[in-house]
């Protein structure tokens, strides 16, 4: 970890920081010179996810992953926002609350399945695609499991 996205953690834990924007003012203000490609390539490689925050709507956090690369705190995040799980063919359908679709994704990308091809999240809804009509089947259910 550099000493930008050192800088990030700490601003992320100071503040509720909802969009990239913004934590490119304020890394400018702490005076590393930042864009916001530079900016989204940190929360990537940081593991940065978005959840709901006290003061604003939402805010980025990181998620610490156990030995298992799952955190308990991650996997209530992911139960409290999906809505729904549904499968079409090889698709995984997952709805959430709005603007749960991020994070929700993020705990199905670490879950690592071998059969999950990708996933794609907008605002409230992901959607996942498995090698086979099969394996979709088993990762809904076991997604579901989590509930």
């Amino acid at each position: 970890m550099n000493r930008r996205q050192n800088a990030i953690i700490e601003l992320i834990t100071k503040y509720e920081i909802e969009k990239q924007e913004d934590l490119v003012d304020k890394l400018n203000e702490m005076g590393f010179a930042s864009t916001q490609a530079t900016v989204s390539r940190d929360i990537k490689q940081l593991g940065l996810v978005k959840m709901h925050g006290t003061k604003k709507k939402f805010k980025y956090t990181q998620v610490k992953y156990t030995t298992d690369g799952i955190s308990v705190k991650f996997g209530n995040l992911f139960k409290e926002s999906v809505l729904s799980i549904q499968t079409a063919g090889n698709m995984i359908v997952i709805r959430t609350v709005s603007g749960g679709a991020n994070s929700a994704a993020a705990f199905l990308d670490k879950q690592e399945f071998e059969e999950v091809l990708g996933t794609i999240a907008g605002d409230d809804c992901i959607f996942a695609v498995a090698s086979s009509p099969e394996a979709a089947l088993d990762i809904a259910r076991t997604l579901k499991s989590y509930f």
